[in-house]
């Protein structure tokens, strides 16, 4: 799950959609009783559960879609090996499996990985899902007409970074095995313990090749889970699901799979769906949204009506916005004018302009504030709620700048209470205290995407935000500060350029771990030693705050997805 723009298409969790609080889970409705579901809040099997949002369902390919835990809306069609624990808060983070017996058994240095498939699989035409559907599954990935997927597998396999895919090569990918009908051996370059969390991806759905129709396998997937496709019109835009009778609740643990029917309906407005929702009349009474937020002025509604707010759910996830500098642009090559912007930043002005603290929590550290991902909290430039302009004051001095500077901010102009005005101007007013002006330099969406992902143009003060595509320390620092991964010609998302490689063995080393506990801690070490260098000022963690129709049952919120898990829901 990654900066803005990417995150809306990738996140299927979210939509990418996409938060948190130090210690705090997240919950469903805040007062989801008897009384406020209709008399009996028992969940029951039946009925249609209608799904409202902004963005459609578009490739809806394993192939092609960019999902963590499976994906919330394309989990009810794809199973994958593992995926995620369908639990509230912290506890809904934690891996497990899903069409394997286990959540996998590497070798000694994490290289190999096994899988064994449970027994009686099936398709929705009821013939049996094998380990060759799930390798040939993910060769299909690989090709060209079929991208938008994860990159891990092409880094990870070995021999996979040329592969073309099964329409090309027709000889496979030696990395991944097949012994035997119900086992699969995956061979990767390097050590990676979390290898887990990347078979929760759609890219490792089951996918039977005598049914591959190439590009056009989205309209009509063949599902391994729950739901069938019956209808997938305008490119995801209307999709209706219903019951695949060949999938058998003995096999999963973790779908319940309560209504008859799915309906998603997308392209919608925001304060359509909102407006919707908070009607709840008809079908709107059993819809729900998963990638529709609550804004600042509709959550100041909904807070003043008792029976609007039991309906709210409040979800975190793995999200953190942030100030970037590139240290290669004068004055933000030198440390101590970085130091100064961190000490002069006014997190609770910041925290206002995201749309108050029901809807953003402050942020000091650069991994969100969850267990998962190691959190230690850590504050290397201590200025308060409000900034602390005399110490940034002060730093400039010694950074040469006793009479201040003037700088340029970079932020996108959507509004989208990220990176956008509010958050730039903010940030302008806290730092003119401290004795620096701040130009603001706004850009189209897709101009300001390009401009900071891109070296050979990135400003050296500008909006940022990184979202997890895993619940994990991994997927959070190592693409923002391993030296390897800086891009020189392509996108490249190491703003800071940091190629420290004392930062990169560390990583190597807890990558070998496949005891996620301890490496989870390692992380929360590793991302304390980075913030030092002041590289990056974080800002706040976005929270999400949903409303569901009316008559909707089973709302289960993970700290994985932050956002409402489609698969628990009941509508009786």
């Amino acid at each position: 799950m990654r900066q803005p723009s990417v995150i809306a298409r990738r996140v299927a969790a979210a939509s990418v959609s996409l938060v948190l609080a130090a210690g705090a889970a997240a919950c469903g409705p805040e007062d989801n009783d008897a009384e406020s579901s209709g008399g009996d809040s028992t969940p029951h099997k039946g009925g249609t559960l209608t799904v409202l949002n902004s963005e459609p369902q578009t490739d809806f390919d394993p192939a092609r879609l960019y999902t963590s835990g499976g994906g919330n809306v394309p989990s009810l069609v794809f199973r994958t090996l593992t995926t995620r624990n369908r639990e509230d808060g912290a506890a809904g983070a934690k891996v497990v499996p899903d069409l394997a017996t286990d959540t996998g058994r590497p070798n000694k240095d994490a290289t190999v990985w096994t899988y064994t498939l449970k027994k009686g699989l099936k398709y929705e035409d009821g013939t049996a899902i094998t380990s060759a559907d799930i390798k040939y599954g993910i060769e299909r990935s690989f090709a060209p007409e079929l991208s938008g997927g994860a990159p891990y597998l092409r880094d990870w396999l070995v021999g996979a970074a040329d592969y073309q895919g099964p329409y090309k090569d027709k000889g496979g990918l030696g990395a991944i095995e097949t012994p035997d009908d119900r086992t699969i051996v995956f061979h990767l370059n390097k050590p990676e313990g979390e290898f887990p969390f990347l078979a929760t991806q759609t890219q490792f759905a089951p996918v039977p090749k005598a049914k591959d129709t190439g590009t056009k396998y989205e309209e009509h997937p063949v599902s391994s889970g729950p739901y069938k496709v019956v209808k997938n019109e305008n490119d995801g835009e209307t999709v209706l699901l219903a019951r695949n009778t060949y999938w058998s609740a003995s096999t999963d643990a973790e779908r319940k799979a309560y209504p008859d029917k799915i309906d998603v309906r997308s392209g919608l407005d925001a304060s359509v769906i909102n407006q919707r929702l908070s009607a709840s009349q008809g079908a709107d009474a059993t819809a729900v949204t998963t990638d529709t937020n609550l804004g600042p002025a509709e959550l100041a509604k909904v807070t003043g009506d008792k029976e609007l707010a039991a309906r709210v759910g409040t979800g975190h996830f793995g999200y953190t916005n942030y100030i970037a500098f590139n240290p290669t642009v004068k004055p933000f090559n030198n440390v101590k004018v970085r130091q100064a912007i961190a000490y002069a930043v006014d997190r609770s002005s910041v925290v206002n302009a995201a749309g108050g603290s029901s809807l953003a929590e402050a942020a000091t550290t650069f991994l969100p504030n969850q267990k998962s991902f190691g959190y230690e909290p850590y504050d290397h430039f201590p200025a308060g709620a409000t900034g602390d302009a005399a110490k940034a004051k002060e730093l400039l001095k010694e950074a040469g700048y006793p009479n201040g500077l003037t700088v340029t901010l970079t932020h996108d102009n959507a509004q989208n209470f990220k990176t956008s005005p509010e958050i730039a101007t903010a940030i302008q007013d806290a730092l003119k205290k401290a004795g620096i002006t701040v130009k603001l330099q706004g850009l189209e969406d897709n101009t300001y995407s390009d401009t900071i992902h891109d070296v050979k143009t990135e400003p050296g003060f500008f909006l940022s935000a990184w979202g997890a595509d895993w619940p994990s320390g991994g997927p959070f620092l190592a693409p923002i500060f391993d030296g390897r991964q800086i891009v020189e010609d392509g996108a490249n998302f190491n703003s800071g350029l940091l190629n420290d490689k004392s930062v990169n063995a560390e990583i190597d080393a807890i990558n070998k771990l496949t005891d996620l506990d301890a490496a989870a801690k390692r992380w929360g070490a590793l991302d304390k030693k980075i913030g030092e260098q002041a590289l990056t000022v974080p800002l706040f963690h976005p929270v999400y705050k949903r409303l569901v129709g009316k008559d909707i049952k089973n709302v289960v919120i993970s700290d994985w997805t932050g956002v409402l898990d489609i698969s628990q829901v009941a509508v009786k």
